[in-house]
C-alpha cells in the first residue's frame, strides 16, 4: 500500500494540481521501505503525471484556458522557452510548478511523444535519486 500511495502521489504532483511526493518518498525512506521500489514507484507515477499533462496538452490547450486551469501569459512564456531549448526543457520538468508547464508546451507543440517520455523518465528519476542519495547522507 506504501508504494501505491506513493505512485498515486507522484502521479497527481506531476499533474497541474499542487501536490508534492517529495515529502511522501523521504517519510518513506526514513520509515525503511525499500528505497529501489520507491524510487521506482515515484519516478514512474511522477513521468506518467508529466504523461497527463502532454495529453492535456495535445489534446485540450483551449479547454484549459477556457476553463482558466492555465495563465496564458505564463504559459506563452514556457512554450516560447520550449521552442527555443526544444526537448532539452524537458530536462527541467522535475522543477516544482514551472516543470508542468514544460510538459503541457511538449504536447502543444507536439513533440515526438517516445522523445518526450525518455526525457522526462530522465529527469524525474535524476529528481528521486537524488532525493533518495541525500536522505542517506543527511
Amino acid at each position: 500500500m506504501v508504494y501505491i500511495t506513493l505512485f498515486i502521489s507522484a502521479l497527481v504532483s506531476a499533474t497541474l494540481f499542487p501536490l508534492g511526493s517529495e515529502a511522501i518518498l523521504l517519510y518513506d525512506l526514513n520509515e525503511g521501505y525499500s528505497a529501489l521500489w520507491l524510487l521506482t514507484w515515484a519516478t514512474l507515477g511522477n513521468t506518467l503525471g508529466a504523461v497527463v499533462n502532454y495529453i492535456l496538452g495535445y489534446q485540450g490547450e483551449r479547454f484549459l484556458e477556457q476553463k482558466n486551469l492555465i495563465d496564458r501569459e505564463k504559459f506563452l512564456k514556457f512554450t516560447k522557452l520550449f521552442e527555443k531549448y526544444g526537448g532539452y526543457s524537458l530536462l527541467l520538468s522535475w522543477l516544482p510548478l514551472v516543470g508542468d508547464f514544460f510538459t503541457l508546451a511538449g504536447g502543444i507543440a507536439r513533440y515526438p511523444f517516445l522523445n518526450f517520455f525518455l526525457l522526462v523518465l530522465v529527469a524525474k528519476f535524476g529528481r528521486y535519486l537524488a532525493l533518495t542519495i541525500s536522505w542517506y547522507f543527511y
